[in-house]
């Protein structure tokens, strides 16, 4: 299986790109860093620079084919910087088009929020969300992980990075599945 996992070219919360990432190569699938820039990403811990990761596909215009499912990983920048690009939003919103599972944590769901993809779906997120996933159509829940069949797509969510474990394993059985 081929596994996106789309970014900004800066502000991506490291452990939560390379957490899950771990959690794809050992499942035996292909990760597949996508961002709007070529290049390099820059990945942070919190405020602070992290290290940088290899873009493998820029997007031009794309959709979900030729992927399986899609991983928004957070940080407060990265997806307030993906909502304000129309690909990276058009690229998102075409994985739930497609019928294709997505898995989001901590502020990637602003990315859901600006497709237009939440409407009648129940999520997590960082805490600060709730009101613009409620104002989404959304429905907010305070859990570790939360997976939404309400759809023609799997939508797992996570709260933040003390979730990685409960998201990875979630995301895994679901891809799979």
């Amino acid at each position: 299986m081929r596994i996106a996992f789309l970014t900004a070219p800066e502000g991506v919360e490291e452990i939560e790109l390379t957490e899950p990432w771990k959690a794809v190569l050992a499942a035996g699938w292909n990760p597949q860093l996508v961002s709007t820039k070529p290049g390099r990403v820059q990945a942070f811990r919190h405020l602070d620079k992290a290290g940088t990761h290899p873009v493998d596909h820029v997007l031009a215009g794309d959709t979900a084919d030729g992927f399986d499912a899609l991983v928004l990983p957070g940080g407060v920048a990265n997806p307030d910087a993906l909502r304000m690009n129309a690909r990276a939003v058009g690229f998102t919103r075409s994985f739930f088009d497609a019928g294709k599972p997505v898995a989001a944590i901590c502020h990637a769901p602003w990315t859901l929020v600006e497709a237009d993809v939440l409407r009648g779906r129940t999520l997590t997120s960082w805490p600060s969300l709730a009101t613009d996933i409620r104002n989404a159509g959304g429905t907010w829940v305070d859990e570790e992980v939360h997976i939404c069949r309400a759809g023609p797509s799997a939508l797992i969510t996570s709260r933040k990075p003390g979730d990685l474990d409960a998201f990875c394993a979630a995301f895994v059985t679901e891809f799979g599945g």
